[in-house]
């Protein structure tokens, strides 16, 4: 059997070892250059394994993409390479380093840093941080997502499970599952268009639904972070989702006492609902309040622990990279944060000049009578509905509501794990799918 490796090199293994998934069931030997030990994490499409690598007795994580889970999927296909594009073009100390990409007919391995100290989302959850701590971090942050922008590559989905802590105390930027280069799916003004994002950290400009700029989405991001961190709670949040999609529109959320008024007219200028307007990431980088204790990122070659382009660009193992395929759902923190909020996909937004409640509804529908009957659908108050399977085996939720004249939101609920996510991804979500969204 052939394998093909990140750098296009191909070489045989013997076809025992690819039935088994290429780990060998008695000293669990990924292509006899990593032993696979305990599971991270999973989710919809990947799995992932903490590792070491034998010749340098290193640890790693893997990731683990069966094919058969996105086989048909066009926009997962498109993600991928997509990222993997992305990929290329990314080296920097506060970003999570992918070591080396191995492929089989059935499944797809990622090599990347295992980062010890886990997320910062449970950091925070154990309280609000100091200004020095969080500013900190904040800088980091930064320093990573300006090394992006100016690569073109924007993230749009930055939040605090997003962001790794190593052993150093270091911060981590992983998971570009949702991001995009410049102009790639923009129009003829450069502008994305692509609806993406978790709700609590999506700027108000994704929801107006008008274009948008990458870089100043992520801004907004970064502010909600550096809020959160800070402050100990969301900026914007309502039990309800649709309050909390009209405060982050009209920009309603307040500084709690405890901060300084630098940081809170950091804040405000971050925060500001128009994108025209809000502050830059040059600006923030010559802001006081940013620049105090604030160490320059120097750009170190050779690929290692430095930051920065590497002079060696000839193998992808060299890489420091982000996640190919986003999984991870994050640290469940009742009583920070609603759930609800957490998943970038439990959200799809449409406008209202080209849909409507009733045909959203419609469409669902017609997408379940496919089905033939495996999928049992009631329809619950206004305009929602709740499908389950045949066997019991999975829920699944959606309520269309209108936002604003322009503008309704489909909410979805899951619970059924991979059976759920399956009827999400490869029915309902293509059947109401429209232009731009």
């Amino acid at each position: 059997m052939e394998i093909v490796d990140a750098a296009g090199h191909r070489r045989q293994e013997s076809p025992s070892s690819f039935f088994l998934g290429m780990v060998s069931p008695e000293n669990n030997k990924l292509f006899d250059k990593y032993e696979v030990g305990r599971l991270l994490g999973c989710g919809a499409f990947a799995k992932v394994y903490h590792a070491r690598e034998l010749e340098t007795g290193r640890s790693v994580a893997i990731k683990v993409i069966n094919k058969s889970r996105i086989a048909g999927n066009a926009n997962l296909m498109n993600n991928i390479k997509r990222e993997i594009s992305i990929m290329s073009r990314l080296r920097h100390c506060h970003i999570v380093k992918l070591f080396e990409v191995m492929a089989t007919k059935r499944k797809i391995y990622f090599v990347l840093e295992f980062v010890k100290g886990g997320e910062l989302f449970a950091r925070v959850a154990k309280g609000r941080f100091s200004e020095d701590l969080g500013r900190r971090y904040f800088q980091q942050l930064i320093a990573a997502v300006s090394y992006c922008h100016l690569r073109g590559v924007y993230h749009r989905d930055l939040k605090p499970e997003n962001l790794l802590v190593d052993e150093n105390g270091d911060l981590k930027v992983s998971d570009f599952g949702l991001s995009a280069l410049r102009r790639s799916d923009g129009g003829d003004d450069g502008l994305l268009r692509t609806l993406c994002g978790t709700p609590a950290y999506v700027a108000p400009e994704i929801l107006a639904k008008r274009g948008y700029d990458g870089a100043k989405i992520d801004v907004w991001s970064c502010g909600v972070v550096l809020f959160v961190l800070t402050a100990g709670y969301l900026p914007f949040n309502d039990p309800n989702l649709m309050n909390m999609y009209r405060k982050i529109y009209k920009g309603e959320f307040r500084c709690p006492k405890w901060m300084s008024p630098d940081l809170k007219r950091v804040l405000t200028r971050i925060l500001d609902t128009n994108p025209e307007t809000r502050i830059t990431i040059d600006e923030i980088k010559r802001d006081p309040w940013f620049r105090k204790g604030y160490r320059e990122v120097k750009e170190i070659g050779g690929g290692g622990g430095g930051c920065g382009p590497a002079e060696d660009e000839k193998k992808l193992r060299d890489l420091n990279a982000f996640d190919i395929i986003s999984f991870s759902r994050g640290l469940d923190l009742s009583g920070l944060f609603d759930s609800r909020y957490r998943a970038a996909e439990d959200v799809e937004l449409l406008t209202a000049e080209e849909e409507s409640p009733e045909r959203v509804i419609g469409k669902v529908e017609e997408a379940v009578k496919a089905e033939n009957g495996a999928v049992h659908l009631r329809k619950t108050k206004g305009w929602g509905v709740e499908l389950e399977g045949q066997n019991g085996n999975f829920v699944l939720g959606l309520e269309v509501r209108r936002l604003t004249d322009r503008l309704v939101v489909v909410e979805v609920k899951r619970n059924g794990g991979e059976a759920a996510a399956a009827l999400w991804n490869d029915k309902i979500r293509p059947a109401i799918q429209v232009s731009g969204g």
